[in-house]
This record gives C-alpha cells, structure tokens and sequence, in this order.
C-alpha cells in the first residue's frame, strides 16, 4: 500500500515523495530498467504538483536511483545504498512499502533502563525515552520505543523532535547513526498502543531491538519496535 503525502509533516511534501519511491524501488516495486510514468501521470497518482515531483526525482537521481533520458523518460537505476533517510528501517507492508511517518505518544526523562546498553563515553545516569506509533502508508504498522542519553539535550520539548529520529540527531544533537545490530524475536505488545489501533496489549507480536552506534564508535541508542507478522515484514537487502 502506498498512502499519500503527508502535508504539514515533519519532511517537506518533495523529501516524503523521494523517500516513497526509494523504499518503492528498493522493494522491488519499481525494478531496475523499469520506466517511470510521465511527470504529469506520477504526480497524479501521488497527489502532488509536477514541480513537487521534479524536486524529489532531482533527490533520486543525486542519490543515482534514477536517471532522466531527453525525450524518452525517467527510468529506475536500482541500488541498494540510496542515502535515504529511512535507509536502516527495515518494516515493510506485506503488500507494498510505504512511506514511514511516526507519531509521538509519549517523551520522558527517565533513569537509564537496565535491559539497554550503557551509552557512549560521558554518559549520564537519565536518558529519553521517546514512544511512537509507527505508519507505513498510512497503516498502523509498528510501535516503537527509543532511548538516547539525557546529556545530548538535558530539557527537550515534543515539537523539536523531527519525524525521522536519525536527521533529528544530525541536525539537533551533533552525532549521526552509522551502524546498527538488530535482533528479531517474538515478544507480548506493550500496553502503550493506542486506542482504535491493532495493537492490544499482550498479544504475540513480532519485536526488533536494536542497537545503534554513532559516527564516534560509540552507542547512542537503544529501541524496540512491536509490529504484527500478519502485516508488516522484517526486511534487510544487500549488494
């Protein structure tokens, strides 16, 4: 499933529609040959100005996904290492790729938990914890809890914190995600899904946690991510 753009989320409108078709062409949606529809026909199908879509296919082919051709078309050129934004999130919908956006549930300063790693050199006893309702094209597909350490922002309010944790940390915090380990295994949903959601406290779902290491070696974050097997998929790609 596909979903539309969102306006007024946290990635401008054009950033939304090349991250849509770079998880697309990474799924396999759009195969590597395969030719675009016409500007004016993808732009229609997306919901957005043909100036909007210029914009993202400018993005996709700085990121050597596609490559335009005078007077015959735009056509994909798939590589797995896009450089997109949500290039280490690996939840698909079962029937299509969608486009991630997340919604905040909760923000608290918190003793740092015991089941996390400790974090980087300088580490403080406090840490964020940062509670979210994942989307894939619109669906409800994941809940998910982050945790980084309290001394990269000692106060922070919800409306700072962008839709994608990883340019919130580049662009706010001065460190940048480079690697990460996941491990995939079953475990109860929590009990912080919101109402008229899938996702009921206790029942068998799918868990990632995973570790994540900054640009300085060192780790600076901790999550979990509940979603349902029946739905979404684990997906990781290499070349």
């Amino acid at each position: 499933m596909r979903g539309r753009a969102r306006r007024g989320g946290a990635l401008p409108l054009y950033l939304q529609i090349s991250e849509l078709l770079t998880r697309e062409i990474a799924a396999g949606l759009w195969p590597d040959g395969a030719r675009l529809p016409t500007e004016a026909d993808l732009a229609s199908q997306l919901g957005v100005a043909v100036g909007t879509l210029r914009k993202a296919l400018s993005v996709l082919e700085t990121r050597g996904l596609v490559v335009r051709v005078q007077g015959s078309g735009t056509y994909v050129r798939g590589r797995i290492k896009s450089g997109s934004i949500y290039e280490l999130f690996h939840l698909e919908l079962r029937n299509g790729a969608g486009l991630p956006t997340a919604q905040i549930l909760s923000l608290d300063l918190m003793a740092h938990p015991g089941y996390a790693p400790p974090f980087g050199e300088g580490s403080s006893q406090q840490a964020w914890r940062v509670r979210r309702l994942r989307r894939l094209g619109g669906v409800p597909a994941a809940l998910e809890e982050i945790w980084f350490d309290a001394r990269h922002a000692p106060r922070l309010q919800v409306e700072s914190i962008a839709e994608s944790m990883h340019l919130f940390y580049k662009e706010k915090l001065g460190f940048w995600i480079t690697r990460v380990e996941d491990r995939i295994t079953m475990a109860p949903c929590p009990d912080f899904g919101p109402p008229g959601t899938p996702f009921i406290a206790g029942a068998p779902l799918g868990r990632v946690t995973r570790i994540s290491w900054s640009n300085a070696n060192t780790i600076e974050e901790y999550s979990q991510n509940w979603y349902d097997p029946a739905t979404v998929d684990y997906v990781a790609r290499w070349q």
